[in-house]
């Protein structure tokens, strides 16, 4: 997976921990990996459930969401997209759980937490150039495994915080096309949020015109 080199500006994106169990990896996807997850993307979009934004605290929020493995509505999991259409949502594809188990090993060396991680759902993000998402904690999920995140398209500027406050101290980064971010551990909990996406960031061969694809591998914890 760590495989592709795309030019100096790699030099100036050096590999960092944040904070103790929270890694960014600049460029862990291959444009060609990129594309391929662009195109899954599309075809998940055709349903059974669609692309949707989901409303929390009766507003609806920016970012459009699609679910693998279990469907997310604010503050739990379901099977059946109740606050859709009642239907179904696609399994998580083994791919990706190969994917996930790979990203953690990356992150925090070949170890048998990357062996043993299970990831049972994604949440599938799709940022317009208008979309944010507030600060907030993961903690709809039972287990309290890493979170493997997973970019393409448009570069943001990403907030990663502390776990007791969704104010200082945090550090905003850049998240670009191709990036991996893993948050476990003590960071398990932090709060974080996407303050913003840059138009016009994408790199063509990803095979996302505009907007970005964000990919959240979580482990439920649920049966």
């Amino acid at each position: 997976m760590n495989t592709a080199l795309f030019g100096d500006e790699l030099l100036e994106r050096p590999r960092r921990e944040l904070s103790p169990g929270a890694v960014h990896v600049p460029g862990w996807l291959s444009l060609p990996q990129q594309a391929w997850i662009t195109a899954r993307f599309h075809e998940w979009s055709a349903g059974p459930v669609p692309l949707r934004a989901a409303s929390v605290r009766g507003h609806e929020m920016s970012v459009r969401t699609l679910c693998l493995g279990w469907h997310w509505q604010p503050y739990r999991y379901t099977r059946e997209a109740t606050d859709v259409n009642g239907a179904r949502v696609l399994p998580l594809p083994e791919w990706l759980a190969r994917v996930g188990r790979l990203a953690v090993a990356e992150a925090y060396g070949q170890s048998t937490e990357g062996e043993d991680y299970t990831p049972d759902t994604a949440l599938v993000n799709f940022y317009d150039e208008s979309a944010r998402m507030g600060m907030h904690q993961d903690r709809d999920e039972l287990s309290r495994a890493p979170v493997v995140s997973l970019s393409v398209g448009d570069s943001c500027l990403f907030r990663f915080g502390n776990t007791g406050t969704r104010t200082r101290p945090y550090e905003d980064i850049t998240i670009a096309s191709g990036d991996l971010f893993v948050f476990g551990g003590p960071a398990r909990l932090s709060f974080h949020g996407v303050m913003k996406t840059f138009p016009g960031t994408a790199p063509a061969a990803c095979g996302l015109p505009s907007g970005r694809i964000n990919i959240t591998l979580r482990v439920t914890g649920l049966a």
